[in-house]
């Protein structure tokens, strides 16, 4: 099973599209280099899959709903199913990592290995992202190593290979949050469901002249727990937001579409001015949108 070409196709709620792995075998591998310009940053996304992630070189910055990391050679975390993350290197950084679904561990939702393990931690509200314990790191990356391993040689019985090494981190997962999985927290969940409500609105009208209250009303929410929830989750204003996507999804159009017009592409992403969208961009990019096409064109 060869290792998967690395690259997010997002739905309109930044929920991962793309199948890790088979039906058959619901696990997929990657290992993937990235520098600290915008164009490699990990966006904010969300998949229902399990994510192990290993830092082969370098440093990277990862974020949670609730967690933030700073991520060296040799560290660990792991993403639980159906949180919102994003990473971005510092400097340069390559990374190796699992994805896959619980069901490889559990086989199927009436098993002892989902009731009475699995399921409990992934329902766990304290378990957003996890960075291993150094006094554990060596046993957990030996694991990791040994799954990641055998999914890119496929030597003989690999399928078991991975699944009892990835088995293990999960009960290694669950005996840390163990005390924890049964309290009772719904703030954290809320959240999440309120932002994927607002960046699905934001997704979907970018190109508008939509305001803070707009947003804010798809959620059900004053503006003020709006600036609270963004800022809690994602780091960032909900305006601020809106305008980093809307240069995202500038840069994307300025190479799916090498001949059009950077005034019409400007108009397409919201941007009242041709100067004003070149200016933004600058300012993400470092660069102007003319010269970001240019580089990323051969």
């Amino acid at each position: 099973m060869a290792l998967q070409e690395c690259g997010l196709n997002l739905n309109n709620v930044s929920k991962e599209l793309r199948p890790h792995g088979t039906i058959e075998f619901p696990c997929a591998g990657y290992s993937s280099c990235y520098t600290e310009g915008t164009q490699d940053v990990i966006p904010w996304h969300w998949h229902e899959e399990i994510e192990v992630i290993y830092i082969k070189q370098g440093q990277m910055r990862l974020k949670t709903s609730a967690s933030s990391f700073t991520l060296n050679k040799g560290d660990l975390a792991v993403i639980n199913s159906n949180i919102l993350h994003y990473a971005s290197a510092v400097s340069e950084c390559t990374l190796h990592s699992l994805v896959f679904s619980p069901t490889l561990i559990t086989g199927n939702s009436d098993s002892a290995f989902a009731k009475k393990y699995v399921h409990p931690l992934l329902s766990c509200n304290s378990f957003s992202g996890y960075q291993i314990d150094s006094t554990d790191n060596a046993m957990v990356s030996d694991w990791f190593i040994q799954a990641f391993e055998a999914l890119i040689n496929e030597n003989y019985g690999f399928e078991f290979t991975i699944r009892e090494n990835l088995s293990r981190i999960c009960f290694y997962l669950y005996r840390k949050f163990e005390p924890q999985i049964d309290i009772k927290s719904s703030s954290l969940n809320q959240d999440n469901i309120r932002i994927r409500k607002m960046l699905d609105y934001i997704h979907k009208n970018f190109a508008d002249n939509i305001s803070l209250m707009e947003i804010s009303d798809t959620a059900d929410i004053s503006e003020r727990e709006c600036l609270r929830c963004f800022k809690k989750i994602l780091q960032i204003s909900p305006i601020q937001y809106l305008l980093k996507y809307r240069v995202m999804q500038g840069a994307e159009m300025l190479l799916a579409n090498p001949s059009g017009s950077i005034s019409e592409i400007a108009t397409h992403c919201g941007f009242d001015s041709p100067s004003n969208f070149a200016k933004m961009f600058k300012r993400f990019y470092n660069c102007t949108p003319r010269e970001y096409r240019k580089i990323n064109i051969k």
